[in-house]
């Protein structure tokens, strides 16, 4: 007897992701097509202590930034299912339940639920957007390190960082390479493998339209699937932090080095003055539920606009608090004991 005909793009296109959620009783909180919540997963791993499934119900995407499982509607439908979405009967098994229960295989048209306008979603999520492509891998290791790199460089010596905080980042001037010329900082996952190097040029007077201050890894191409970096989906130093009671979040990597070496260990950067929703699912799975969150921007129009965003994508998981620096000022521009004394983190006995 002849299998049943299943066209999974038609049937990704056809089914609504809500109505996916809707049957398997999973809330999430709306904020236009990205919705957010507790990972219902049977295969989750750990304690579900902060929201940390992200869900595209436009693109029928999602991601869970706790267990690390992701994929489109299909495949969540799976697993919510008790099956392998790896498994190829497990994963056509249930793309037929879906096409009974919800596609429109009779011909007949069908109103979808109603997300939010897609303009205001389509503003907020633009950077954090999920690849529904098999051949696109976000944020994946490196398979090589940069060697030779000058750790002992004037540029970081001249501002006061040690040599030891320098190898603790293995940070180093690039003298060859698409790095040449900037320091270079390798960028950890949350398991602590290497996925990539950000380079911060040396020379002041160099940066330009073609030459950022900050340089990012680029797509490449590898055994015919495309790899990528985003920083939308990744906190700087993240890999570091276990179960704090206090995280400081900064906007740049200078600050976490400084901060680190004032004895202030839990902090993280956004890269940036913006903080997006995959970034602050990150912070939620970072910090226990009894933890707070501590802002420390940048005195400037960014770090006002960094410190409003991250709030509203915060303020109601966990305690988050805002410190304020004083116009044009950073927090390197801090002691360690104006930091320890604005931060109010104890002394060490």
């Amino acid at each position: 007897m002849p299998h049943e005909w299943v066209n999974y793009k038609s049937l990704r296109a056809e089914v609504s992701f809500i109505e996916i959620l809707h049957h398997y009783g999973v809330e999430l909180k709306e904020r236009g097509e990205q919705w957010q919540g507790f990972c219902p997963l049977p295969t989750h791993e750990g304690k579900r202590q902060s929201p940390s499934l992200s869900v595209n119900v436009g693109k029928g995407i999602w991601q869970c930034f706790g267990c690390g499982a992701k994929g489109n509607l299909i495949e969540f439908a799976t697993r919510m299912a008790g099956l392998n979405p790896a498994n190829p009967d497990n994963f056509r098994k249930a793309a037929l339940l879906l096409q009974k229960m919800f596609g429109g295989h009779d011909g007949g048209a069908r109103e979808k639920p109603k997300a939010v306008p897609k303009e205001e979603a389509r503003k907020r999520n633009a950077q954090d957007d999920l690849e529904d492509d098999p051949t696109v891998v976000v944020n994946a290791p490196l398979d090589f390190e940069l060697q030779r790199l000058e750790y002992d460089h004037p540029y970081l010596r001249e501002r006061e960082f040690t040599l030891e905080t320098i190898k603790m980042f293995g940070l180093g001037y690039c003298h060859r390479g698409l790095m040449k010329g900037r320091i270079a900082i390798p960028l950890h996952d949350k398991e602590g493998a290497l996925i990539g190097y950000a380079g911060r040029i040396v020379e002041e007077e160099a940066i330009g339209k073609d030459t950022p201050r900050y340089l990012f890894p680029g797509s490449r191409e590898r055994n015919g699937t495309r790899h990528e970096f985003r920083k939308s989906a990744f906190l700087y130093n993240g890999f570091r932090i276990a179960n704090p009671s206090q995280l400081v979040v900064v906007e740049s990597f200078t600050d976490v080095w400084w901060l680190t070496q004032a004895g202030i260990t839990n902090v993280v950067a956004l890269m940036g003055s913006s903080c997006s929703d995959m970034q602050a699912a990150l912070l939620r799975d970072l910090v226990p539920e009894e933890g707070s969150i501590w802002l420390l921007p940048d005195g400037d129009k960014a770090g006002e606009r960094m410190a409003e965003e991250t709030l509203v994508l915060l303020a109601q998981h966990r305690f988050v608090r805002l410190v304020k620096l004083e116009e044009g000022q950073q927090p390197t521009d801090l002691s360690p004991e104006e930091l320890r004394q604005r931060l109010v983190v104890p002394e060490s006995p």
